[in-house]
């Protein structure tokens, strides 16, 4: 699926001159149940606004930089969310797939993992559909989840979950995406 996800960039840039590229990536895109945007990113645990700042280098040329002050009592002390705004039935297949990067280590590290990043209920008792860690660097990477709705949810009970507060460093988070590949 990653090359299916990686696909569907390549064939966001290439659907203005192929009207059959342009139907595929309809289709990806009608999937997509939640809001990509690097500004629909919701941080908990830092005060102020973290910046979004441009960067040529990633899908759609934008990045929220989270600077994390150092590691929490928690790893979820310092975390980004993004809201699911469809509703998902029992049984659909669901893909998590986000942009990140670190931009800065701990003591100069030249990467970190990124411990917990999920598709989990949005309200208590946050249970987790599905998660699993990741490692970045200092390129661009996209991290790519999947797993499957063990029941259906309404529209607003799931959101994407990242806990960030692993170390002292900045992360840079860039366009999320969660495809409801149905059953």
């Amino acid at each position: 699926m990653k090359r299916g996800l990686a696909a569907f960039c390549i064939a966001a840039a290439a659907a203005v001159a192929l009207p059959h590229v342009a139907r595929a990536q309809d289709d990806l895109v009608n999937k997509i149940i939640n809001r990509p945007p690097v500004t629909a990113w919701q941080l908990q645990g830092i005060s102020g606004k973290p910046n979004v700042r441009n960067d040529a280098a990633v899908q759609y040329g934008k990045a929220l930089r989270v600077d994390v002050p150092g590691k929490g009592e928690h790893r979820w002390s310092i975390a980004a969310s993004n809201p699911i705004d469809k509703p998902v039935k029992a049984g659909d297949n669901l893909v998590l797939a986000f942009w990140a990067r670190l931009e800065k280590g701990e003591n100069g590290a030249t990467t970190a993992t990124l411990p917990y990043n999920s598709v989990q209920m949005s309200h208590e008792p946050y249970t987790a559909l599905f998660s699993a860690p990741a490692t970045i660097g200092p390129e661009w990477k996209m991290v790519e989840i999947k797993g499957k709705a063990d029941r259906a949810y309404a529209a607003g009970d799931l959101n994407v979950s990242i806990h960030l507060a692993t170390a002292k460093q900045t992360v840079d988070l860039g366009p999320v995406f969660v495809l409801d590949m149905g059953p």
